[in-house]
């Protein structure tokens, strides 16, 4: 067998314990605000970056992800936005490249996607629901 070979079905055995992993624990919305609830297309659109103000208050909206080779974010992208992954980063892309527009604020980890959302103002994001604690908000999809 090639090293090459190896390499992939090694990348593929890592890649499927971390869905695992995140398939055990439900990915959930949370704010920093107390919005009750959204769309499906609001939350998408809000991610796409397209969306910039809070519907309700016209706040500004801060947008965290976690970084593009998490298993959360996979299952967040799926899960709640119904895209997949690469398409939310074209988009991401395409309002960077083309001058109109800014990424959202890649995180390393869960703990520090709760402590930006639960201390910036106008804040959405991400977690497992095992993560949740009283520090942020959730947001349910109408």
């Amino acid at each position: 067998m090639s090293v090459l070979v190896k390499l992939i079905a090694v990348a593929i055995f890592a890649a499927g314990l971390g869905i695992a992993s995140v398939a055990s624990a439900d990915v959930m919305l949370i704010t920093n605000t107390r919005h009750a609830h959204m769309t499906q297309a609001e939350v998408r659109s809000m991610f796409a970056m397209r969306l910039r103000q809070w519907p309700d208050d016209g706040a500004a909206v801060i947008v965290f992800v976690l970084g593009p080779s998490d298993p959360t974010h996979a299952a967040f992208c799926k899960r709640i936005l119904d895209v997949f992954p690469y398409q939310l980063q074209r988009a991401w892309d395409r309002l960077v490249y083309s001058g109109t527009g800014q990424a959202p604020f890649e995180l390393n980890s869960m703990e520090e996607m709760k402590w930006r959302v639960a201390t910036t103002p106008g804040a959405i994001g991400y977690i497992t629901t095992d993560r949740m604690d009283e520090r942020v908000n959730p947001l349910r999809l109408q």
